[in-house]
């Protein structure tokens, strides 16, 4: 092989390794769907692309998502299912990726054609549904930015009587500044429809015994008291809608018709996840769904829908209400955190421990539990028992749950197909203590299943918004060079309410100045004989000033509750300027034998005001400390100038109350 060749050759190798680079690292994978059809049962399936292990996670799988396209839908990996009727069905899948670097992969909907239905189909008892529910909410994953997931609502009649009723979803809490959803597609099955958002209409206040009620009366007048509703169980309609509305930026309505006593139905959305989504991964964002049965009644149910930000499908994670909190309201209030694990073992665990890092800022005496899965009561303390219990532990910087005689089945056992009953999830509530500071937190779980290696979750981070705090600002400026010198001034100054430690702050002042400024000089003529005219003036300048003063911008410090410094920009500007001028002049004459007489022929007196306005720029740079309630309350403060023009010089004293 000649040198041309080899080079050829070489060139050629290098883009083709390069080129299979790129094509690897760009096709999305491929999940194939695969169905048998045997009569009216459909077994269905897929071919997935390998795993990209996620370095030091536990071991990588796969959870799947199934739409049948007959509205029933699946969550298991190899679904059979029973078609009532002979149609061509259109089927779904979304699989997602847990513990693994690359995007989920994408399923093509995949036609499927019944020709053989049998006279009365056995279908087993699944209803999702336990006594007295209507409203069951499930999602197929938790949301990343830039990706979809499916949102299903699972809707029952309860009522004796066939009844119309609607369907509200509302989205895009107005607490984040960007949306986080956009609703792509909703796929109904029972001949529902959406509709714009209408008026409230009056109902008939409720209905309790879920009966149909007849009346004569051709209008009800209902005063609806708007009075607070807590439970899930709701009875005032339009006080649940205008909350509504004032929680979230967006909304769905769908109205469905003649709906069966105990019917069971489903709606399908897919949700798209903006790319703005906030991309803190302990954030929550929520869902509210609100279904009225029936229309003519103001009974409803509503349910919000919880959900985690999460950069991966990492089933243990912790997670906080407390993304982003306001300061001033925040001790009133309890905060929420969630912590959610996964059993990925080949068998069962009984012993669950979540050790969770929890900051001395919390008061731990105010923990309460809300929730938790598997579901069991608190062990006693002093004792123990023989039955399932969750046990909590207080530490100083710890609070540990422990889930003690339980069985969580494990992913990889045999025989688990359902992959929610491998999970399970604390959700507690505490409160602040009395003198928590305004600083951000970061907390995480070790999670422990049996005698295993702990898993570490990710950071659940609390922040507070920034706030406003104004401060009224007033004090004396003494400037050293100036003569009979006196300066008041009085403003208000703005930076974030309360903070820990470093932070901005702006100022506005108005001042009133008033000085002396004295100067000298003379003047000196020759006379035809040879004597000297000399005059020596003195010239009086008493200046009143009104000025602004502005502080763009100051870095400032707490050292603590008491100590603070700062240091920053000064700008100052004279809005009115009066000078009161008096010129005094003396005469003299030198004779020629140089001796110096009084010449009262030449004295002069000559008064004169001069008024000017925005003049007199001067900038300077200031370093100056406060001491007392230097977050909020009072203080007093020492701050010294150097201006850039004369005078240079000054030092201020002031007081200042932030609010």
């Amino acid at each position: 092989m000649n040198k041309s060749a080899a080079l050829i050759f070489i060139i050629f190798f290098h883009f083709f390794c390069n080129g299979q680079t790129i094509i690897n690292d760009t096709i999305a994978r491929i999940a194939p769907i695969s169905h048998e059809i045997q009569g009216n049962q459909v077994i269905y399936g897929a071919k997935m692309p390998v795993l990209n292990q996620i370095a030091g996670a536990p071991k990588a799988f796969y959870t799947y998502y199934w739409e049948f396209g007959d509205g029933t839908y699946s969550f298991k990996e190899k679904p059979t299912h029973s078609y009532k009727k002979k149609e061509t069905y259109t089927v779904k899948l979304w699989a997602t990726n847990n513990y693994d670097n690359g995007k989920p992969p994408i399923s093509r909907p995949k036609s499927v054609t019944i020709t053989e239905t049998e006279d009365e189909v056995s279908i087993e008892n699944t209803s999702p549904f336990k006594e007295d529910q209507d409203l069951i909410l499930k999602r197929n994953r938790e949301p990343i930015p830039n990706q979809e997931m499916v949102f299903i609502t699972s809707y029952k009649n309860n009522n004796n009587y066939a009844s119309s009723g609607k369907l509200y979803l509302f989205y895009n809490d107005r607490q984040f500044k960007n949306d986080n959803f956009i609703l792509e597609d909703t796929r109904l099955h029972h001949g529902e429809r959406i509709t714009p958002l209408d008026l409230i209409s009056s109902n008939l206040p409720e209905n309790d015994s879920h009966t149909f009620l007849a009346s004569n009366n051709t209008s009800f007048l209902y005063n609806k008291t708007l009075v607070a509703q807590d439970t899930t169980k709701r009875k005032n309609l339009p006080l649940t809608l205008e909350e509504s509305k004032a929680l979230y930026r967006n909304y769905q309505i769908i109205e469905f018709d003649n709906m069966k006593p105990g019917e069971e139905r489903n709606i399908f959305r897919t949700l798209q996840t903006t790319p703005e989504m906030i991309k803190d991964t302990s954030a929550i964002v929520t869902l509210r769904s609100v279904y009225v049965p029936d229309n003519n009644f103001d009974n409803h149910t509503v349910k919000d829908t919880e959900m985690e930000i999460v950069t991966s499908h990492d089933p243990n994670k912790m997670s906080s209400n407390g993304w982003l909190m306001n300061y001033r309201l925040v001790r009133f209030k309890k905060l929420k955190f969630k912590v959610r694990f996964q059993n990925n073992g080949e068998g069962p665990a009984n012993t669950i421990k979540l050790e969770v890092d929890t900051p001395e800022m919390f008061d731990k005496s105010t923990l309460k539990i809300d929730s938790m899965y598997p579901e069991c009561p608190i062990c006693p303390k002093e004792r123990e028992v023989n039955y399932s219990c969750l046990d909590t532990i207080l530490k100083k910087d710890k609070i540990i749950f422990q889930f003690n005689k339980i069985y969580l089945p494990g992913s990889e056992q045999k025989n688990v197909e359902e992959i929610d009953s491998t999970k399970g999830f604390v959700k507690y509530s505490m409160k602040f203590g009395k003198n928590f500071h305004k600083k951000k937190t970061r907390s995480r779980t070790a999670i422990y299943f049996d005698k295993n290696e702990p898993i570490i979750t990710n950071y659940a981070t609390t922040r507070f918004s920034p706030g406003i705090s104004i401060g009224a600002k007033a004090g004396y400026i003494l400037v050293p060079e100036l003569n009979r010198q006196r300066e008041y001034f009085v403003g208000a100054t703005l930076s974030p309410f309360k903070s820990y430690r470093m932070y901005y702050q702006a100022e506005l002042l108005f001042s009133s100045a008033s000085y002396d400024d004295i100067q000298n000089f003379e003047t000196n003529t020759i006379n035809p004989d040879g004597s000297r005219n000399l005059v020596r003036f003195s010239e009086l300048n008493q200046f009143n000033n009104i000025s602004v003063y502005a502080i763009p911008g100051s870095i400032r410090y707490n050292f603590n509750n008491y100590l603070a410094i700062g240091a920053g920009v000064q700008l100052k500007l004279d809005m009115t300027s009066s000078n009161d001028q008096e010129t005094t002049g003396e005469g003299f004459i030198i004779d020629n034998n140089g001796v110096l007489n009084p010449n009262p022929d030449l004295n002069s007196f000559v008064e004169n005001t001069i008024d000017d306005s925005f003049t007199n720029l001067q900038t300077g740079v200031f370093l100056g400390m406060n001491i007392g309630a230097v977050r909020i309350g009072p203080s007093i403060g020492i701050r010294y100038v150097y201006n850039f023009d004369t005078p240079n010089s000054q030092i201020q004293f002031y007081g200042i109350w932030k609010f």
